[in-house]
């Protein structure tokens, strides 16, 4: 897939658990952990709107396309 998720490296830049982070944004650490490893399908646009609220980021900080 290429669209690659680089949500585990601004958790370590802001210096926060995946935990905090789910309970911020109001999911689960499944869902999170779902989200992190780059096996979700897809991504509300609340949701993400949410974890860039948390992070302090921008989408494209997060999400990162590379072509195959």
């Amino acid at each position: 897939m290429p669209i690659i998720v680089n949500l585990d490296i601004m958790l370590e830049k802001r210096g926060m658990k995946s935990n905090e982070l789910a309970d911020m944004v109001g999911i689960t650490t499944a869902n999170l952990s779902i989200l992190k490893t780059g096996k979700a399908r897809a991504i509300r646009f609340s949701t993400l709107e949410a974890i860039c609220e948390a992070l302090e980021c921008q989408p494209g900080d997060i999400l990162e396309f590379i072509k195959d």
